[in-house]
Protein backbone atom coordinates (compact mmCIF):
# COMPACT_ATOMS: atom_id res chain seq x y z
CA UNK A 1 0.00 0.00 0.00
CA UNK A 2 0.77 3.71 -0.62
CA UNK A 3 -0.03 6.61 1.47
CA UNK A 4 -4.07 7.68 0.99
CA UNK A 5 -4.75 11.45 -0.39
CA UNK A 6 -7.73 12.91 -1.22
CA UNK A 7 -9.21 13.46 -4.81
CA UNK A 8 -11.46 16.33 -3.82
CA UNK A 9 -13.90 17.40 -1.16
CA UNK A 10 -13.90 14.44 1.25
CA UNK A 11 -12.84 11.86 -1.10
CA UNK A 12 -9.95 9.35 -0.21
CA UNK A 13 -7.79 7.18 -2.51
CA UNK A 14 -6.34 4.25 -0.90
CA UNK A 15 -3.69 3.47 -3.21
CA UNK A 16 -1.49 0.31 -4.18
CA UNK A 17 0.29 -1.02 -7.63
CA UNK A 18 0.58 -4.16 -9.49
CA UNK A 19 3.52 -4.53 -11.18
CA UNK A 20 3.28 -5.63 -14.30
CA UNK A 21 6.84 -7.35 -15.54
CA UNK A 22 7.67 -5.50 -18.74
CA UNK A 23 5.23 -2.74 -18.76
CA UNK A 24 5.60 -1.05 -15.38
CA UNK A 25 3.29 -0.63 -12.74
CA UNK A 26 -0.67 -0.37 -12.58
CA UNK A 27 -2.45 1.17 -10.20
CA UNK A 28 -4.92 -0.14 -7.74
CA UNK A 29 -7.08 2.12 -6.03
CA UNK A 30 -10.15 2.11 -3.91
CA UNK A 31 -11.58 5.16 -2.68
CA UNK A 32 -13.48 6.16 0.62
CA UNK A 33 -15.43 8.96 0.38
CA UNK A 34 -16.48 10.19 4.75
CA UNK A 35 -19.38 12.73 3.94
CA UNK A 36 -22.36 11.78 4.67
CA UNK A 37 -23.34 8.31 4.48
CA UNK A 38 -19.54 7.38 4.12
CA UNK A 39 -19.01 4.85 0.99
CA UNK A 40 -16.08 2.53 0.03
CA UNK A 41 -15.61 1.89 -3.67
CA UNK A 42 -13.66 -1.17 -3.74
CA UNK A 43 -11.48 -3.08 -0.96
CA UNK A 44 -7.95 -3.32 -2.51
CA UNK A 45 -5.71 -6.27 -3.07
CA UNK A 46 -5.37 -9.26 -1.01
CA UNK A 47 -1.58 -9.21 -0.88
CA UNK A 48 -2.00 -5.30 0.40
CA UNK A 49 -4.90 -6.57 2.78
CA UNK A 50 -3.71 -5.49 6.65
CA UNK A 51 -2.26 -2.29 4.94
CA UNK A 52 -5.65 -1.59 3.26
CA UNK A 53 -7.45 -2.16 6.55
CA UNK A 54 -4.99 -0.37 8.45
CA UNK A 55 -5.18 2.79 5.95
CA UNK A 56 -8.46 2.70 6.04
CA UNK A 57 -9.54 2.55 9.60
CA UNK A 58 -7.08 5.51 10.01
CA UNK A 59 -9.62 7.46 7.86
CA UNK A 60 -12.81 6.16 9.09
CA UNK A 61 -14.11 4.45 12.77
CA UNK A 62 -15.27 0.85 11.06
CA UNK A 63 -18.82 2.13 12.70
CA UNK A 64 -19.32 4.63 10.99
CA UNK A 65 -18.92 2.96 7.13
CA UNK A 66 -22.50 2.54 5.67
CA UNK A 67 -21.82 1.35 2.36
CA UNK A 68 -19.56 -0.75 0.27
CA UNK A 69 -19.57 -0.71 -3.45
CA UNK A 70 -18.07 -3.61 -5.59
CA UNK A 71 -17.67 -2.47 -9.00
CA UNK A 72 -16.56 -6.15 -9.66
CA UNK A 73 -15.89 -9.58 -8.14
CA UNK A 74 -12.16 -9.49 -8.92
CA UNK A 75 -9.55 -9.70 -6.62
CA UNK A 76 -7.76 -7.08 -6.84
CA UNK A 77 -11.38 -5.25 -6.02
CA UNK A 78 -12.38 -7.27 -3.17
CA UNK A 79 -9.27 -8.36 -0.94
CA UNK A 80 -10.25 -6.71 2.13
CA UNK A 81 -14.14 -6.78 1.51
CA UNK A 82 -14.95 -9.86 3.77
CA UNK A 83 -12.85 -8.24 6.64
CA UNK A 84 -14.48 -4.99 6.40
CA UNK A 85 -18.34 -6.35 6.82
CA UNK A 86 -16.83 -8.02 9.64
CA UNK A 87 -15.59 -4.51 11.18
CA UNK A 88 -18.31 -2.44 9.82
CA UNK A 89 -21.70 -3.69 11.26
CA UNK A 90 -23.45 -1.38 10.03
CA UNK A 91 -22.26 -1.49 5.94
CA UNK A 92 -23.91 -3.01 3.49
CA UNK A 93 -22.62 -3.78 -0.57
CA UNK A 94 -23.70 -2.22 -3.08
CA UNK A 95 -23.04 -4.39 -6.44
CA UNK A 96 -24.78 -6.50 -9.47
CA UNK A 97 -26.02 -9.74 -8.61
CA UNK A 98 -23.34 -10.69 -10.73
CA UNK A 99 -20.48 -9.94 -8.68
CA UNK A 100 -21.97 -11.15 -5.41
CA UNK A 101 -22.67 -14.63 -6.80
CA UNK A 102 -19.05 -14.71 -7.98
CA UNK A 103 -17.92 -13.26 -4.37
CA UNK A 104 -20.25 -16.30 -3.35
CA UNK A 105 -17.63 -19.01 -4.65
CA UNK A 106 -15.13 -17.59 -1.80
CA UNK A 107 -17.31 -16.70 1.25
CA UNK A 108 -21.01 -15.44 2.00
CA UNK A 109 -22.33 -12.28 2.37
CA UNK A 110 -25.67 -12.03 4.40
CA UNK A 111 -28.37 -11.14 2.10
CA UNK A 112 -29.38 -8.79 4.21
CA UNK A 113 -26.28 -6.65 3.93
CA UNK A 114 -26.70 -6.50 -0.33
CA UNK A 115 -28.26 -4.07 -2.28
CA UNK A 116 -27.99 -4.90 -5.50
CA UNK A 117 -28.10 -2.78 -8.65
CA UNK A 118 -28.00 -3.29 -12.40
CA UNK A 119 -26.99 -0.82 -15.42
CA UNK A 120 -29.31 1.99 -15.29
CA UNK A 121 -29.97 1.57 -11.82
CA UNK A 122 -30.23 4.69 -9.29
CA UNK A 123 -29.76 4.52 -5.75
CA UNK A 124 -30.28 7.48 -2.90
CA UNK A 125 -28.15 6.72 -0.11
CA UNK A 126 -28.85 9.84 2.40
CA UNK A 127 -28.72 12.95 0.26
CA UNK A 128 -26.44 11.29 -2.32
CA UNK A 129 -27.98 9.93 -5.31
CA UNK A 130 -25.76 7.46 -7.25
CA UNK A 131 -26.38 6.09 -10.99
CA UNK A 132 -25.35 2.77 -12.40
CA UNK A 133 -23.74 2.19 -15.93
CA UNK A 134 -21.97 -0.46 -18.25
CA UNK A 135 -18.21 1.07 -18.52
CA UNK A 136 -17.02 0.89 -21.89
CA UNK A 137 -14.38 -2.01 -21.52
CA UNK A 138 -14.79 -4.17 -18.56
CA UNK A 139 -13.40 -8.25 -17.93
CA UNK A 140 -16.03 -9.10 -15.61
CA UNK A 141 -19.90 -9.63 -16.51
CA UNK A 142 -20.38 -7.38 -13.26
CA UNK A 143 -18.90 -4.82 -13.69
CA UNK A 144 -20.49 -1.37 -12.90
CA UNK A 145 -19.56 2.21 -13.23
CA UNK A 146 -20.72 4.72 -10.65
CA UNK A 147 -21.76 8.17 -10.79
CA UNK A 148 -21.48 10.02 -7.90
CA UNK A 149 -24.80 12.97 -8.80
CA UNK A 150 -23.65 15.00 -5.59
CA UNK A 151 -20.19 15.91 -6.68
CA UNK A 152 -20.20 14.55 -10.37
CA UNK A 153 -17.11 11.73 -9.46
CA UNK A 154 -17.69 9.19 -12.06
CA UNK A 155 -16.17 5.88 -10.60
CA UNK A 156 -14.97 3.77 -13.80
CA UNK A 157 -13.50 0.41 -12.29
CA UNK A 158 -11.35 -1.01 -14.78
CA UNK A 159 -12.48 1.33 -17.63
CA UNK A 160 -9.98 4.11 -18.25
CA UNK A 161 -6.86 2.80 -16.59
CA UNK A 162 -3.53 3.02 -17.57
CA UNK A 163 0.18 1.36 -16.55
CA UNK A 164 2.98 3.21 -16.18
CA UNK A 165 6.67 3.28 -15.13
CA UNK A 166 6.48 5.54 -12.08
CA UNK A 167 2.33 6.13 -10.64
CA UNK A 168 1.22 9.67 -9.74
CA UNK A 169 -1.79 10.93 -8.05
CA UNK A 170 -2.55 13.04 -11.20
CA UNK A 171 -3.21 13.09 -14.45
CA UNK A 172 -0.97 16.57 -15.00
CA UNK A 173 1.97 14.61 -13.15
CA UNK A 174 2.44 12.25 -15.86
CA UNK A 175 3.89 12.55 -19.30
CA UNK A 176 0.12 12.47 -21.76
CA UNK A 177 2.81 9.96 -23.87
CA UNK A 178 3.20 7.52 -21.38
CA UNK A 179 0.05 7.84 -19.67
CA UNK A 180 -2.14 7.20 -23.37
CA UNK A 181 0.11 4.64 -24.12
CA UNK A 182 -0.40 2.69 -21.07
CA UNK A 183 -3.74 3.55 -21.52
CA UNK A 184 -4.32 1.48 -24.80
CA UNK A 185 -2.63 -1.23 -23.36
CA UNK A 186 -4.40 -1.63 -20.25
CA UNK A 187 -8.35 -1.15 -21.61
CA UNK A 188 -7.33 -3.67 -24.72
CA UNK A 189 -5.36 -6.30 -22.15
CA UNK A 190 -8.53 -6.26 -19.99
CA UNK A 191 -11.29 -6.38 -22.71
CA UNK A 192 -9.36 -8.33 -26.06
CA UNK A 193 -12.65 -8.63 -27.12
CA UNK A 194 -13.06 -4.75 -28.22
CA UNK A 195 -10.93 -5.71 -31.35
CA UNK A 196 -14.40 -7.89 -32.10
CA UNK A 197 -16.94 -5.45 -31.82
CA UNK A 198 -18.95 -3.11 -33.72
CA UNK A 199 -17.61 0.51 -33.24
CA UNK A 200 -21.08 1.83 -32.91
CA UNK A 201 -22.23 -0.34 -30.24
CA UNK A 202 -18.87 0.17 -28.65
CA UNK A 203 -19.17 4.22 -28.45
CA UNK A 204 -22.75 3.93 -26.85
CA UNK A 205 -21.69 3.26 -23.19
CA UNK A 206 -18.69 6.12 -24.09
CA UNK A 207 -21.13 8.26 -25.23
CA UNK A 208 -23.26 7.99 -22.35
CA UNK A 209 -20.59 8.43 -19.71
CA UNK A 210 -19.50 11.33 -21.63
CA UNK A 211 -22.91 12.85 -21.42
CA UNK A 212 -22.46 12.49 -17.38
CA UNK A 213 -19.91 15.74 -17.82
CA UNK A 214 -18.09 14.16 -14.66
CA UNK A 215 -16.29 17.08 -12.43
CA UNK A 216 -13.62 13.90 -12.10
CA UNK A 217 -13.00 10.64 -13.68
CA UNK A 218 -11.87 7.71 -10.94
CA UNK A 219 -10.60 4.63 -12.46
CA UNK A 220 -9.58 2.01 -9.80
CA UNK A 221 -6.40 2.24 -12.43
CA UNK A 222 -5.57 5.52 -13.13
CA UNK A 223 -4.85 8.80 -11.38
CA UNK A 224 -7.56 11.25 -10.51
CA UNK A 225 -8.38 12.84 -14.11
CA UNK A 226 -10.63 16.28 -13.40
CA UNK A 227 -13.23 18.05 -15.43
CA UNK A 228 -10.60 19.33 -17.81
CA UNK A 229 -8.69 16.56 -18.92
CA UNK A 230 -12.08 14.03 -19.07
CA UNK A 231 -12.76 14.31 -22.63
CA UNK A 232 -9.47 13.53 -23.42
CA UNK A 233 -9.99 9.97 -22.19
CA UNK A 234 -13.61 9.46 -23.38
CA UNK A 235 -11.40 10.31 -26.65
CA UNK A 236 -8.64 7.95 -26.29
CA UNK A 237 -11.31 5.11 -25.51
CA UNK A 238 -13.54 5.89 -28.75
CA UNK A 239 -10.40 5.14 -30.72
CA UNK A 240 -9.86 1.85 -28.89
CA UNK A 241 -12.04 -0.66 -30.69
CA UNK A 242 -10.12 0.99 -33.91
CA UNK A 243 -6.96 -0.78 -32.78
CA UNK A 244 -5.66 -4.17 -33.51
CA UNK A 245 -5.81 -6.65 -30.21
CA UNK A 246 -3.36 -6.11 -27.73
CA UNK A 247 -0.86 -9.22 -27.17
CA UNK A 248 1.62 -9.52 -24.40
CA UNK A 249 5.22 -9.99 -25.36
CA UNK A 250 6.54 -13.53 -25.06
CA UNK A 251 8.66 -12.96 -22.15
CA UNK A 252 5.97 -10.57 -20.52
CA UNK A 253 5.03 -12.90 -17.23
CA UNK A 254 1.37 -11.76 -17.04
CA UNK A 255 0.76 -14.99 -14.73
CA UNK A 256 3.60 -14.15 -12.21
CA UNK A 257 2.11 -10.63 -11.43
CA UNK A 258 -1.20 -12.25 -11.12
CA UNK A 259 -0.03 -14.12 -8.56
CA UNK A 260 0.78 -11.30 -6.21
CA UNK A 261 -3.01 -10.73 -6.42
CA UNK A 262 -4.04 -14.22 -5.69
CA UNK A 263 -1.48 -14.42 -2.51
CA UNK A 264 -2.51 -12.35 0.79
CA UNK A 265 -0.48 -10.86 2.79
CA UNK A 266 -0.08 -12.54 6.54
Amino acid sequence: MKASYTAGPDIHVLPSALPIPGLGDQPVNAFLVRSGQPLLVDTGMPVDREGFLESLWSLIEPADLRWIVVTHDDRDHTGALAAVLAAAPQAKVLANAISVTRISEEFGIPQDRVVTANPGSRVKIGDRELSFHRPPTFDSPGTLAVFDHSDGTLYSSDSFGTVVEDIRQDFTELSEEEFFHGFDVLNRAIAPWTALVDEAKFLRPVRELAALRPARLLSAHGPTVREEAVPRLFGAMARIPTLPAWLPDADLDLEAALDAIESPAG
